[in-house]
């Protein structure tokens, strides 16, 4: 069973990252920052940590406000460095504890927190900064990663009471995962700084300070907090310190502190400090009654014939072949899949296998594997194939035979434009 051996905070400024990619160890006005990065990095080695849950918000890199969520999972096996303008940073991918990470959004979801989940995106320095302090001049860390995206940064966003209660919740989910695994609960972010307006500059070391006793001491004071106290305390942009929340709610009541650095010299406080968790596990059959429970909304549904629920495992195996076929929305795409699809098919990576499914119209194979049917409707309107077609294949009919079943034999497709007037007319 995974065990949380303790929780770490961190600041994750872009001052981290930009202090080891450019060698100033050695430099006193930085040397401070690697000192405090020094000690997680031992204790994390020292404990044997297998997976850190990265709790963190993105900098409007992989996530933007045309779809902007509260808490978003990666349930992903691998993350790549973000290029946030400049470029990417020259740090190794992190790999991704994927069945982790998807035992946890079951649990989640199973205990009403509203989840969204991501694949395919790469991390910024939200993640990046402290994560990459984690390796040491033989390479990077060796551990896995399960990250937390909070969206933090376009109002409304999420209470410091739910950030804690997702904490709770995050560690039952945890401590239930039937795989031995060390895991640490890692909250990024902070402490006290603002980076936009008039009140740029902003830092408070003296509420700082105040912070790291609370969360260590009285975490249920912190909670009571609105998010306008954390802004007048410690700056906009500053009141993302309530997702160490989300890590202090996962810890036990009963902690040890072994670590607490702090540096402010300039924008923003750069804090690091370890907790070292002294709760008890949870009793067997707390951890087995807790998994029914997570389970219970599904049991049985995997069970119906011809019926194949698209989970985030189903959804992680096949999303580059999803990903091809939901790129039809886009124009160029589309055009291309049609007049040059070998050499497309390439540039996207797709197997040969993924390939023949497609080029074959192999619908129910394609079901079978994980393929969505909401993109395979798009490749449908792109082939010119009705709905009603598909539903035949599926079913091992003809046309003919699956609308003598229909009330209304009509068909129909998801396409537009003239594309839709041609379909009616075939």
């Amino acid at each position: 069973m995974a065990r949380i051996i303790g929780g770490i905070g961190a600041s994750h400024s872009p001052t981290i990252g930009f202090a080891k990619d450019t060698n100033k160890r050695d430099d006193p006005a930085w040397k401070p920052i690697f000192e405090g990065f020094d000690e997680v990095r031992d204790w994390v080695r020292r404990k044997d940590i297998d997976v850190m849950f990265m709790i963190y918000n993105d900098h409007i890199t992989s996530f933007f406000f045309d779809h902007y969520s509260a808490f978003s999972l990666g349930v992903d096996d691998h993350y790549a460095p973000a290029d946030e303008g400049g470029g990417p940073r020259d740090v190794a991918p992190a790999r991704g504890h994927a069945a982790l990470a998807q035992h946890v959004g079951m649990a989640l979801m199973a205990d009403e927190f509203d989840m969204s989940f991501f694949q395919g995106k790469p991390l910024d320095h939200g993640c990046l900064s402290p994560l990459s302090m984690m390796g040491d001049d033989s390479g990077p860390w060796a551990g896995s990663i399960v990250p937390l995206q909070v969206g933090v940064l376009q109002l409304p966003i999420p209470s410091a009471k739910r950030c804690y209660k997702l904490g709770k919740s995050l560690r039952r989910a945890i401590e239930s995962y039937p795989e031995d695994l060390r895991v640490a609960v890692v909250a990024t972010g902070g402490l006290s700084h603002q980076v936009h307006g008039e009140r740029a500059g902003f830092v408070n070391e003296d509420w700082d300070n105040e912070f790291l006793r609370l969360i260590e001491e009285a975490p249920e004071e912190l909670v009571q907090k609105r998010l306008a106290d954390f802004v007048e305390l410690g700056g906009m942009e500053g009141a993302e310190v309530i997702m160490w929340l989300i890590m202090r709610g996962a810890l036990s009541d009963k902690v040890r502190r072994v670590h607490l650095n702090t540096y402010a010299p300039s924008v923003t406080n750069i804090a690091t400090v370890v907790f070292e968790d002294l709760g008890d596990a949870p009793e067997a059959a707390e951890t087995q009654a807790y998994r029914d429970h997570m389970m219970y909304e599904l049991v049985g549904a995997e069970k119906l014939e011809g019926t194949y629920p698209f989970t985030l495992d189903r959804s992680l195996a096949n999303f580059r072949i999803n990903d091809f076929l939901h790129r039809l929305v886009i124009p160029e795409h589309r055009a291309r899949f049609l007049t040059d699809f070998v050499a497309l098919a390439a540039e996207y990576r797709l197997t040969d296998e993924e390939q023949a499914l497609i080029r074959e119209r192999q619908w129910i194979e394609m079901i079978r594997r994980g393929v969505s049917f909401f993109v395979l409707e798009k490749m449908a309107a792109v082939v010119g194939v009705s709905n009603p077609e598909i539903y035949a294949a599926f079913r091992g009919e003809t046309l003919d035979e699956f609308l003598a079943t229909r009330k209304v034999p009509i068909t129909y497709s998801v396409a537009g434009g003239d594309r839709v007037q041609e379909l009616d007319k075939a």
